[in-house]
């Protein structure tokens, strides 16, 4: 599971603009007035081979009475609770603040590690300006530019060595995890509890109920695996709660711990941009997908409505629209079972190994057929095809000139693996290496 680092400190000293640079996107607002990020900002990074989850918190104000104030105050204390590091961001253009020595208290309180991150030294004779900083009392402080970038290289190194390995539960390893995702208040706790027969989970029509993630094994019917019921996600401009933050962060967490996540959609409202963002977040994890359309007991339908609705979700959702869609309701214990079992296929979907004979044999007829196409006169071959060591299934190619290989082609060749090859409900990775 990935570790979460935490940007945190006073208004305006920089930390969206670091947040911004360490995902590579601009993701996060940037704006000189103080108090811009209300809601809290996830991305994801890469360093050295190591992979972790970036937040962006709010300015932290003590002892205010400002209604956004104190609400991002509190978000920023379950920001740091939730993480594995925190990076505690000042300004060396100004002498520490109240709120600096203010927040390095709560910082110190919290009990994690804490970098000192000395963000505007945007030139040599501002470095000597940062040794005041240890008077907050942390050992390590690392001097940044993040608007040119200038240290963030050093602060990343660090960060890595830090946060370590990912930490992996061997007995629990060989157990399949099945995350049940989506908005709040489509019925998931409900899911949950239909399948193990009891009130495991506290079930309510106010969304948000669930606010923790809830591991619960499921061993019946000759399948064992782990049920994780996750906090509603909801957009980011309605977490307004401390609670629901909390709810988010764990969320995520399930996400990046699952091996298939099961989205849950409101057949009442179809799949919405929250549904369509959520399945997002799974794909680009690289996680086994199957989509539930819950309380299709409710929906007016003919015998031309389930094709209807899964047109509409294969539109919102393309290009990847190889992903089981099930009718369900959960309420009324309809087709769950069904769920439960196209999601271990799925499972084994994603554990699947081809072969590299049967996959060049298979796949290299298919590509001389149809080969890919030229680029100013240069005639593009593809020699060898072989599947690569990952968690989940990913494809190498080699050829002569990857860099000329296009986007609609790599989709051919996927395509093609999936015609001959049952990887349905995974995303697939395809990478071009020169041979």
């Amino acid at each position: 599971m990935s570790k979460i680092v935490a940007i945190v400190g006073r208004p305006n000293v920089g930390k969206s603009t670091l947040f911004n640079r360490l995902v590579e996107s601009r993701k996060a607002i940037v704006d000189d007035e103080s108090g811009v990020t209300r809601d809290r900002h996830y991305g994801t990074t890469e360093w050295c081979g190591r992979e972790f989850i970036i937040v962006d918190t709010g300015g932290y104000v003590t002892d205010s009475d400002d209604f956004f104030e104190t609400a991002i105050r509190k978000q920023v204390e379950i920001a740091m609770e939730e993480s594995d590091l925190l990076l505690f961001m000042v300004d060396v253009t100004t002498d520490i603040t109240f709120e600096d020595e203010a927040f390095a208290n709560v910082l110190r309180r919290s009990g994690k590690p804490v970098i000192i991150v000395a963000n505007k030294v945007d030139n040599f004779g501002r470095i000597g300006q940062t040794h005041v900083f240890y008077s907050l009392g942390f050992d390590e402080i690392i001097s940044v530019s993040s608007v040119n970038g200038s240290g963030t290289g050093e602060l990343l190194d660090r960060v890595v060595e830090l946060i370590g390995a990912d930490e992996v539960q061997e007995e629990e390893a060989k157990i399949p995890k099945f995350a049940i995702i989506g908005r709040p208040n489509v019925g998931k706790s409900t899911l949950v509890n239909m399948l193990l027969g009891e009130e495991r989970n506290i079930v309510s029509d106010i969304a948000g109920t669930t606010r923790d993630s809830i591991h619960t094994k499921y061993n019946k019917f000759g399948n064992e695996f782990y049920l994780i019921d996750t906090a509603g996600l909801r957009k980011k401009a309605k977490v307004d709660e401390d609670i629901e933050f909390y709810s988010v962060m764990r969320a995520i967490h399930s996400v990046e711990e699952a091996d298939v996540c099961i989205l849950l959609v409101d057949a009442q409202t179809g799949m919405e941009s929250q549904d369509v963002n959520i399945f997002h977040l799974a794909q680009k994890r690289r996680k086994g997908i199957v989509i539930l359309i819950n309380k299709w007991d409710l929906v007016e339908k003919d015998h031309k409505t389930v094709d209807a609705y899964k047109k509409t979700i294969e539109e919102k959702i393309a290009p990847f629209v190889d992903v089981p869609m099930i009718f369900v309701s959960a309420l009324e214990k309809t087709r769950i079972h069904k769920a439960i079992e196209i999601a271990v296929e799925v499972y084994e979907n994603r554990k699947k190994k081809i072969p590299t004979n049967k996959i060049n044999t298979t796949i290299l007829p298919l590509i001389e057929s149809h080969p890919p196409p030229s680029n100013k006169g240069k005639f593009i071959t593809i020699k060898y095809i072989t599947q690569l060591p990952a968690p989940a299934p990913t494809f190498g190619f080699f050829c002569n000139m990857p860099q000329y290989i296009k986007e609609n082609y790599k989709r051919y060749l996927e395509n093609k693996i999936r015609e001959n090859f049952n990887f349905t409900g995974v995303p697939l990775t395809l990478v071009f290496r020169k041979k």
